[in-house]
């Protein structure tokens, strides 16, 4: 168990609330017709959702959209079929500072991207990818409805019985984003 965890997790979440109120980010989105990068931030320790995510990304693939997957691993060893895939990235406990905020090259440049669409399948609200979709300069993103909605950092909420089916998830996402038409080319 690690040591002052409770303590740590509470720094690192009134840390990021305040970094969230510094951060300015336009939300802007028309249609899925014009949506051309998703980023996707994932809770890799659920290994038998990857699968998912990779029928997901050929889905995307496609119909021409880019999709780039981050993932957060806290366990030990990093599953084989994590490795050798362009569109996923893993993060590691040894890529988190002590306020379990993630500090690699990687989080950082994901975070900067300006994704037209992020998706956040983070259903244990884990910090390391809290912090990713909170900071993230996506356009639009979409997550899990939560109840304390003034720190939330999503357009879109999806409120789905728990426990959360990935592929219903996923499938629900982008059924709403095709609805959503705000008449802005």
């Amino acid at each position: 168990m690690e040591l002052f965890k409770n303590i740590r997790v509470k720094i690192g979440n009134a840390i990021l609330k305040n970094k969230m109120a510094k951060t300015k980010r336009k939300m802007h989105y028309t249609n899925l017709n014009h949506v051309k990068k998703i980023g996707i931030v994932w809770d890799a320790s659920k290994i038998d959702e990857f699968t998912i995510l990779s029928r997901f990304y050929q889905k995307m693939h496609e119909s021409k959209i880019e999709v780039r997957v981050l993932g957060y691993f806290s366990g030990n060893n990093l599953p084989n079929q994590y490795t050798a895939i362009r569109y996923l990235s893993i993060i590691k406990k040894e890529e988190l500072n002590i306020l379990y905020h993630p500090v690699s090259s990687e989080t950082n440049t994901f975070v900067g991207k300006p994704f037209d669409v992020l998706i956040d399948v983070n259903f244990k609200k884990l910090l390391p990818l809290r912090y990713i979709s909170s900071l993230s300069k996506a356009r639009f993103k979409v997550g899990l409805f939560e109840s304390e909605t003034r720190n939330t950092p999503f357009d879109l909420m999806m409120d789905l019985k728990s426990p959360v089916n990935v592929e219903e998830y996923l499938n629900q996402v982008i059924r709403y984003l095709e609805m959503i038409n705000s008449g802005v080319a």
